[in-house]
């Protein structure tokens, strides 16, 4: 009988009844997930780079698989989980706050992950899960009392007063806002 527990971590995924290896070292996620957030990008050009980096032999797969390819790809991301009904606040943007979650999850896994030469996703997303208090917590909790609409305690307005600059999200300009806001920036 088979148990979870016993389970090695996948670096293959079953699409439309065929095994397809994936890239799973957290680095490719990353890129996978900042590819999503691209405002550069639409919602075919962003599934079109996520297949691309997750699944390194793409070019064998019938077009026909890749909407459930996708899908496989965001579940992975999610941890294996499937997607959770409803929707609820953005609180964090892996890029952005990357420099804030290293640290806790280095702390978490007592070493440094940039240096290692491969780390599976769902061991990157476990540690992720227990980073504690950390100034990427108070990122997050002030960010989803914003959200939810909740007043800040007098603590957590001074500190949101003080590093607004980490809580708030980074507006992502297209390369035409760029242009056309060039002007006015000089």
């Amino acid at each position: 009988m088979s148990s979870p527990w016993n389970e090695l971590l996948p670096t293959r995924v079953e699409v439309e009844g065929a095994e397809y290896a994936i890239r799973s070292d957290y680095r490719a996620i990353l890129d996978i997930c900042a590819a999503l957030s691209d405002p550069e990008l639409d919602g075919q050009e962003r599934a079109a780079v996520a297949l691309t980096i997750f699944y390194p032999d793409l070019a064998v797969m019938p077009a026909g698989h890749y909407r459930t390819a996708v899908e496989r790809c965001l579940c992975f991301i999610r941890g294996g989980e499937e997607e959770p009904p409803g929707r609820s606040p953005r609180l964090m943007d892996w890029e952005q706050d990357f420099p804030h979650i290293v640290a806790p999850i280095n702390r978490v896994l007592g070493q440094e992950v940039r240096a290692v030469e491969y780390m599976h996703w769902w061991t990157f997303l476990a540690a992720f899960y227990e980073i504690g208090e950390c100034t990427f917590a108070q990122i997050v909790r002030v960010r989803d009392r914003l959200a939810r609409g909740k007043a800040l305690d007098k603590q957590d307005q001074a500190w949101y007063r003080n590093n607004r600059h980490l809580v708030d999200f980074k507006r992502k300009y297209t390369k035409r806002d760029d242009e056309l806001l060039s002007p006015w920036l000089r």
